[in-house]
C-alpha cells in the first residue's frame, strides 16, 4: 500500500465525499509534457536553522570537505538536470567522479530545499570501485548530528527483501528447497496456507514475484512505534494472515506478509533465526559492519537479540515536516516481519553491497553467492504481459533511461525512502535514502537521472500525440482499482478510496493517469496497448478484451489495475454522500416547519418520521466522523499507528445503526402511504418527501456496505 500518500488521499477522499466532488474521481486536466526535475541550475539549500526554524538549535560545526563528509565541495558547480557540458558517455566510459559528485550534489540539494528532507545519504559504484560516497543534511536534530555515509544508519525498507532472496536462492540451489515447491512442505504445521477455496498451493516462485494472491493489509500491525507490540515472527505471521483473494500466479500484488513468510520458510528449514541466518550467510561474510535486521529496544524474552548499542548510537532519527519545521518521529519496528523490511545500513556498506550484486556474487576473495543465482537475479521470473515490468528472483526488474535493462529494489517504510538501482551493462550502481517522508521523487529519479545525465540520450522533445489514440478515448477511458490493497473492512474500505487509477484519452493524443501521486502522461508506443511516459523510462501496459481495456500493468510491476464501472467508483460515493448530506439536512430542517395537523399522524407514521428524523442525525455525524478522522492525519505514522482510532470507527458504529433505520423505514414506506382508516395527516408531498430520503438513505447505505464502511468491528 502506498503508505507515503495515505494522509492526501485520505484527506482529499474524504473531503470529496461530504463536497460531492472528489479530486479522485475527476478527469485528469490536459497537461503539458515537463521534466521531473527543473532544467535551470538548482538554487542553494536553506540554511539548517531556517529549515527548522529554531535559532535555539546548535548549527553543525563544519567538515572537511571531502566526497565523505556530510557537505559537497565549496568549489563543486552543480549541475542541472538538463545540462549536457560534455559529450554522453559511451557505455564502456566510467563517469568522471568531480562531475558525478558535482551532478549529485546539485540534484539532492534542490531537492532537500525543495521537498524539505532533513538528511540523503547516496553510494554509487562503478566498475568494481565506489566512486561517490556521501551525506547530505542531518541525522538527528538535537543536537545537530550530520549524516556520514560510513557510520549514519538509514532504515532501508523492502531492500531488506533482497537479503531474503539471495538467501532463498542459495537454499535453492543448494537442493534444500525447491522454487516450484508448495511454501508449506517448508513451514511448521500452525503456519502452513489453508486452501482457501483455491485448488493449486502458493509456491516459493509466487513469493519471489509476489503472485501468490495474498490481499495486502498493513495498517495497525506492520508497523510498531513500541517495542513492547513486537512479536515473534512466526506469531506474527499467524496471527496477521491475510485472505487469499487471487489464484497462485494469476495477479501481482506486493506482499510484506509473503516476504516475511518466505524468511520463516528459511528459518524452519535452517534451524536459524532470521536474523542469525542473515548474518551468518550475508552480512559477516560481506563484511557489513553497519548493516543489521535487529532494531534498538531491550532484550525481550522470545525476540532476536536487540542491535548492539554501538549501532544504536548511529541510527538516523525518523524525520517529518511540519509548518513548524521538523519533527522526530519514534523509530518505526517492524521486527515482527523482519524479513520484509527490518534492515538498516549506511550508504558506505550498500556500496559494498552493490559491488558485490554486480560482481557475480563474490567481492574482495570472498564468494557470497554463486553466478548462477547472480544469473537468476537478473532473469526474469514472472512478466505479466509483453512490454510490463517484471520480476526477477526477488529483485524488480528496471526500465532505465536510453533503453536500457537494470534490477534492483525500493524500499519504504513510514519515514525512509530508499532505492538500489543497478545497470549491470554499465557497471553501476547507485544507493540513495532520505530520513524524511517527503524524499519519494528524490529516491525514484535520481538513479535515473544520473544515468540520463552521463549517458543519454538527452531528453528529447516531446513525442506528439497519437490522433488515432484521440479517437480511441472508448477503449482506456475508466476508473482502475489496484491489487495491492485490503479486500474488506475498513481499512478495504480506506485503500480501496484512495487506490483508484483514472484513465482518460486527452485530446492532443496522450494518455493521462491521474492517481493518489498526482497526474502523469504517456505516449503511445507502436506496440498495441503499451505507453511510455513522458518523463522518463517507464511504461504501463493495457490487457485489451473484446474491444475494451480490462486491466492495467503498472510501471512497478508491484499490482494490477482491474477496471471498475461508474457505479463501483468514488464518484457514485461521493454523490452519494452529498445526497444523504442534503436529505438529512432538510429532515432537521423540516421538524421545525411541521403544523400541529402533523401531531394526528398514524402511529406508524410517527414511529417512522422519529427513525429518519434519527437517521439524519446518525449520517450527519457519520460523515463528520469521517471528516475528523481524515483532519487528524497530518501524520501518516499515526494514522498506521493508531488504526483504526475511535473517529472511524464511530464513523462506522454510526452510519451501520443508520442503515439499520434505513431498511425498517424502507419496509414501513408502503404503510405511510395508505395511512390510517381515520387518521391520515400527511399530505401527497410529505409522503413523496419522505419516500425520496427512504431512497437516497438506502442507496447511500447499499454503497457503502460494498465498499466495506458498514464494519466498525473490522478495524
Amino acid at each position: 500500500m502506498p503508505l507515503r500518500h495515505l494522509l492526501k488521499a485520505a484527506v482529499a477522499a474524504l473531503a470529496g465525499l461530504l463536497l460531492i466532488g472528489p479530486a479522485v474521481a475527476q478527469d485528469a486536466p490536459a497537461a503539458s509534457p515537463i521534466p521531473p526535475f527543473p532544467a535551470t541550475a538548482p538554487k542553494a539549500p536553506i540554511p539548517y536553522t531556517e529549515l527548522h526554524r529554531s535559532p535555539s538549535r546548535p548549527q553543525p560545526k563544519p567538515k572537511p570537505k571531502t566526497a565523505s563528509a556530510a557537505t559537497g565541495p565549496a568549489s563543486a558547480t552543480p549541475l542541472a538536470s538538463g545540462q549536457a557540458p560534455f559529450t554522453a558517455l559511451t557505455a564502456s566510459s566510467p563517469i568522471p567522479p568531480a562531475q558525478l559528485e558535482a551532478f549529485v550534489d546539485g540534484m539532492v540539494r534542490e531537492a532537500m530545499a525543495r521537498d524539505h528532507i532533513g538528511g540523503v545519504t547516496v553510494s554509487v559504484v562503478q566498475n568494481g570501485q565506489v566512486v561517490l560516497k556521501k551525506g547530505y543534511g542531518f541525522s538527528r536534530l538535537n543536537p545537530a548530528r550530520p549524516v556520514d555515509p560510513d557510520r549514519t544508519l538509514f532504515r532501508i525498507g523492502s531492500i531488506s527483501k533482497t537479503f531474503t532472496w539471495i538467501a532463498l536462492m542459495k537454499e535453492i540451489e543448494a537442493g534444500h528447497m525447491r522454487l516450484d515447491a508448495p511454501v508449506n512442505l517448508y513451514l511448521p504445521q500452525s503456519l502452513q496456507i489453508p486452501d482457501q477455496g483455491f485448488d493449486q498451493p502458493v509456491r516459493l516462485r509466487h513469493l519471489m514475484t509476489h503472485t501468490a494472491g495474498f490481499e495486502d493489509r498493513a495498517l495497525g500491525q506492520l508497523f510498531e512505534d513500541d517495542y513492547n507490540r513486537v512479536r515473534p515472527l512466526n506469531v506474527y505471521l499467524r496471527q496477521e494472515r491475510p485472505r487469499r483473494v487471487h489464484a497462485p500466479g494469476a495477479t501481482v500484488a506486493y506482499s510484506n506478509y509473503g516476504a516475511a513468510l518466505a524468511g520463516e520458510a528459511l528459518s524452519n528449514v535452517t534451524g536459524k533465526t532470521w536474523e542469525a541466518l542473515s548474518e551468518d550467510e550475508i552480512i559477516i561474510p560481506l563484511g557489513l559492519a553497519h548493516t543489521t535486521f535487529r532494531e534498538p529496544r531491550p532484550e525481550i524474552e522470545g525476540l532476536p537479540h536487540p542491535m548492539s548499542p554501538a549501532l544504536a548510537r548511529d541510527l538516523s532519527d525518523a524525520l517529518h515536516w511540519t509548518d513548524e519545521g521538523y519533527e522526530r518521529r519514534p523509530f518505526e519496528y517492524i521486527g515482527h516481519a523482519a524479513p520484509a523490511g527490518s534492515a538498516s545500513s549506511t550508504a558506505g556498506d550498500m556500496a559494498r553491497y552493490m559491488l558485490l550484486l554486480l560482481n557475480g556474487g563474490a567481492l574482495d576473495g570472498r564468494t557470497i553467492f554463486s553466478p548462477q543465482i547472480a544469473r537468476w537475479m537478473r532473469t526474469t521470473l514472472y512478466r505479466p504481459a509483453p512490454g510490463a515490468s517484471g520480476w526477477n528472483y526477488g529483485f524488480e526488474e528496471l526500465a532505465l533511461p536510453g533503453g536500457r535493462r537494470g534490477f534492483g529494489h525500493l524500499g519504504t517504510t513510514l519515514s525512509f525512502m530508499s532505492n538500489m538501482t543497478l545497470a549491470p551493462d554499465l557497471g553501476l550502481g547507485v544507493f540513495v535514502s532520505t530520513n524524511t517522508d517527503t524524499g519519494d521523487q528524490l529516491r525514484q529519479r535520481l538513479p535515473q537521472q544520473i544515468i540520463q545525465h552521463f549517458y543519454g540520450p538527452s531528453a528529447d522533445t516531446p513525442p506528439p500525440g497519437a490522433r488515432a489514440l484521440a479517437q480511441q478515448g472508448s477503449i482506456y477511458d475508466g476508473h482502475y482499482l489496484t491489487s495491492r490493497r485490503a479486500y474488506g473492512g475498513m481499512e478495504g474500505f480506506v485503500e480501496s478510496l484512495i487506490g483508484f487509477t483514472n484513465v482518460r484519452v486527452t485530446p492532443g493524443g496522450y494518455l493521462s493517469t491521474t492517481d493518489n501521486e498526482g497526474v502523469h502522461l504517456w505516449a503511445a508506443t507502436d506496440k498495441p496497448g503499451v505507453f511510455r511516459s513522458l518523463d522518463g523510462p517507464e511504461t504501463i501496459v493495457f490487457e485489451v478484451r473484446d474491444g475494451r481495456a480490462a486491466r492495467i500493468f503498472g510501471a512497478s510491476g508491484t499490482a494490477v489495475y482491474e477496471r471498475r464501472g461508474d457505479w463501483a467508483g468514488p464518484t457514485l460515493l461521493a454523490v452519494l454522500a452529498g445526497l444523504a448530506v442534503l436529505a438529512s439536512l432538510a429532515t432537521l430542517i423540516g421538524v421545525g416547519f411541521r403544523s400541529r395537523r402533523d401531531f394526528r399522524q398514524t402511529t406508524v407514521q410517527a414511529r417512522a418520521s422519529l427513525m429518519q428524523t434519527t437517521q439524519a442525525v446518525l449520517w450527519l455525524i457519520a460523515l463528520g466522523c469521517f471528516g475528523a478522522w481524515a483532519a487528524g492525519t497530518g501524520d501518516n505514522a499515526r494514522v498506521v499507528y493508531d488504526w483504526p482510532g475511535p473517529w472511524i470507527v464511530l464513523a462506522s458504529a454510526c452510519a451501520l445503526v443508520a442503515a439499520v433505520l434505513t431498511i425498517m423505514t424502507l419496509i414501513m414506506a408502503p404503510v405511510i402511504w395508505r395511512g390510517g382508516r381515520r387518521v391520515d395527516s400527511w399530505t401527497g408531498g410529505r409522503k413523496l418527501r419522505f419516500t425520496m430520503t427512504v431512497v437516497i438513505f438506502s442507496a447511500f447505505a447499499l454503497d457503502l456496505a460494498y465498499w466495506g464502511a458498514l464494519t466498525p468491528w473490522s478495524g
